[in-house]
C-alpha cells in the first residue's frame, strides 16, 4: 500500500512542475497576433468582406516573419514557440486562405470545390510538418513553396479580382487550378529562395533605399496588383529555376560525352 501511494504521488508532482513552466512572452505574443488575423480572415470571409479577409492574411504574414526574428534577436527561441508557430501557420496560411476561396467562388463547384480546399489545407499541414522535422542543409533555399507565400498568392488573387470587380463565379475554374497548383508546390521538391542569406545589418549605398521607396509608392497606388505580381512571380520562380538547372545539367553531360 505505501508503495502504491508513492507511485501515484510522483506523477502528480511531475505534472505540477510541467504546469508551472514558463514561456517567452514577446515572440509568442506576436505568434498569437498572427493567429488572430488568420481567424479574423475566416470570419470576414463568411460575411462576404473578401478584400478585408485577404488583407488580414498579409497582416498575419508580416507577424509570422517577425516572431522568429524577434525570438532569435532576443535569444528567446524555444520548442514551445516553434510548435505554436506551426499551429498558427496551419490556421493563418492553410485554413484561412482555403476558406476564403471557398466562400468567394469555390462553393459553386460543389464537391470539387470543397475537395480542393481540403487538399490545400492538408498540403499546408504536410509542408509545415516536413519543415519541422527535416534538417536544413542549404539555408538559401526552401524545399517546396512556403505556406505563407502560397497563402499570399491566393489572398492577393482574391483581393485583386475583388478590387477590379471581376465576377468570382466566372473565374472559379481558374481559381480551382491555382489553388491546386499552390497546394502541389508546397509539398513538391522544388527549391525556392529563402533570402535568409541576406544580411540586413550590413552597410549599403544610399541609392539602395530608392527601390524600397518605389515599392511603397506602388503599394499605395495599387496594393493588390503589386502584391499579386510579387508573390506570383515568386511562385513561378521555383519551377523556372528548376527547369534552368535541368538544362544546365544536360548541357554539362553533353559536353562530357563530346569530350570522350
Amino acid at each position: 500500500m505505501p508503495n502504491r501511494e508513492k507511485r501515484w504521488e510522483k506523477p502528480g508532482r511531475e505534472r505540477g512542475r510541467i504546469g508551472r513552466r514558463s514561456i517567452y512572452f514577446l515572440p509568442n505574443l506576436i505568434t498569437t497576433a498572427a493567429l488572430y488575423f488568420g481567424v479574423f480572415a475566416i470570419v470576414q470571409s463568411t460575411k462576404g468582406n473578401f478584400e478585408l479577409a485577404a488583407s488580414a492574411i498579409f497582416a498575419a504574414m508580416v507577424l509570422d516573419a517577425l516572431d522568429g526574428r524577434v525570438a532569435r534577436l532576443t535569444q528567446t527561441t524555444s520548442d514551445f514557440g516553434a510548435e505554436y508557430d506551426s499551429l498558427s501557420d496551419v490556421v493563418a496560411f492553410g485554413l484561412a486562405p482555403a476558406l476564403i476561396l471557398y466562400e468567394w467562388s469555390l462553393y459553386s463547384m460543389n464537391k470539387l470545390g470543397w475537395l480542393v480546399v481540403f487538399v490545400y489545407v492538408a498540403c499546408a499541414a504536410l509542408r509545415l510538418a516536413r519543415f519541422n522535422i527535416r534538417t536544413v542543409m542549404d539555408k538559401r533555399y526552401f524545399q517546396g513553396l512556403p505556406s505563407p507565400a502560397a497563402a499570399a498568392v491566393l489572398a492577393a488573387w482574391v483581393w485583386l479580382l475583388e478590387s477590379y470587380e471581376f465576377d468570382a463565379l466566372e473565374l472559379r475554374y481558374l481559381t480551382w487550378v491555382l489553388t491546386l497548383c499552390a497546394a502541389g508546390a508546397m509539398v513538391s521538391g522544388i527549391k525556392f529562395r529563402s533570402f535568409k542569406d541576406m544580411d540586413l545589418k550590413e552597410r549599403v549605398p544610399f541609392i539602395a533605399l530608392l527601390p524600397v521607396v518605389l515599392f511603397l509608392v506602388l503599394l499605395a497606388f495599387d496594393a493588390p496588383l503589386i502584391l499579386f505580381s510579387i508573390f506570383f512571380g515568386y511562385f513561378v520562380s521555383g519551377p523556372v529555376l528548376k527547369v534552368m538547372r535541368i538544362r544546365k545539367i544536360r548541357r554539362r553531360r553533353k559536353r562530357v560525352q563530346r569530350a570522350r
